[in-house]
């Protein structure tokens, strides 16, 4: 079986791959200390709760957060015995190859949802994923990532608004019944809505004009079912994207003899 890591700047997600199906999903917050036996601890606990006899014979590891992945890689040597694939390592081969500036490192996480992507819809698309930072991603007819945008991610806004001003609380992310706030939070929590309606909204559709060929909006992470309740912002939404990625990255190494 496969275990497919993603570590993000806030969490981390190891998903169980049978082959056909994901077993189990596990979520942990990404914490650079953790060592590799603290890892197992937390992983082999969890896997005992859920009732999975899971034999890991390969591991692939995608993570924006370069730090933790040397202890990650130690998790996969000592307790399953394998050397992990982790993506964007020379060693990892990509079933396309990004076309951006030379010299530029794209980061992990964007080829693995460009993988996923393509594989389940092809090409032409705009990967919009809801994490630390609201990425869009775009993807190319032949499946290659070409290029795309970083925006600030929902609640590192949030938190960065009640950080510059004292008087405004924390609030959770939710849908508004109205645009019009009458109070504080409702004010906050509309701003935060359909700011980013908007705002994907009005990046999607400028990438759209200067990519000049229709173009899918694939929605990912989790907050992208809450904000497709504003408006038909996405054609897919997809909630295991990036892991699905993963499975895509892994079964091309192995067709190709890279593990």
């Amino acid at each position: 079986m496969l275990l497919c890591i993603d570590c993000g700047n806030t969490n981390t997600v190891f998903s169980i791959w049978d082959g056909t199906r994901f077993l189990c999903t596990l979520r942990t917050s990404t914490e650079h200390q953790r060592t590799a036996d603290q890892y197992y601890v937390w992983y082999s606990t969890l896997i005992a709760h859920h009732g999975i006899a899971a034999d890991i014979t390969d591991v692939i590891i995608s993570s924006t957060v370069p730090r933790v992945v040397f202890n990650l890689r130690v998790f996969a040597d000592r307790y399953f015995h394998t050397r992990p694939i982790v993506v964007g390592k020379p060693e990892c081969l990509l079933p396309h190859q990004p076309r951006v500036d030379a010299g530029t490192q794209v980061g992990p996480d964007r080829l693995v949802n460009t993988a996923g992507a393509f594989d389940r819809h092809g090409g032409d698309l705009i990967v919009v994923d809801f994490g630390t930072a609201t990425t869009f991603d775009v993807v190319a007819h032949d499946g290659a990532y070409v290029g795309g945008v970083i925006a600030p991610g929902v609640n590192l806004s949030l938190e960065a608004l009640h950080m510059a001003a004292a008087a405004l609380p924390h609030v959770d992310v939710t849908r508004p019944q109205q645009v019009i706030g009458t109070n504080t939070v409702a004010c906050m929590q509309s701003g935060v809505f359909w700011g980013y309606i908007g705002l994907v909204r009005g990046i999607s559709g400028k990438i759209r004009e200067e990519y000049e060929k229709p173009m899918r909006i694939i929605g990912t992470g989790g907050l992208a079912p809450l904000f497709a309740q504003g408006d038909v912002l996405f054609d897919h939404i997809e909630d295991d994207l990036t892991m699905h990625g993963l499975t895509v990255i892994h079964a091309y190494n192995k067709e190709n003899g890279a593990t």
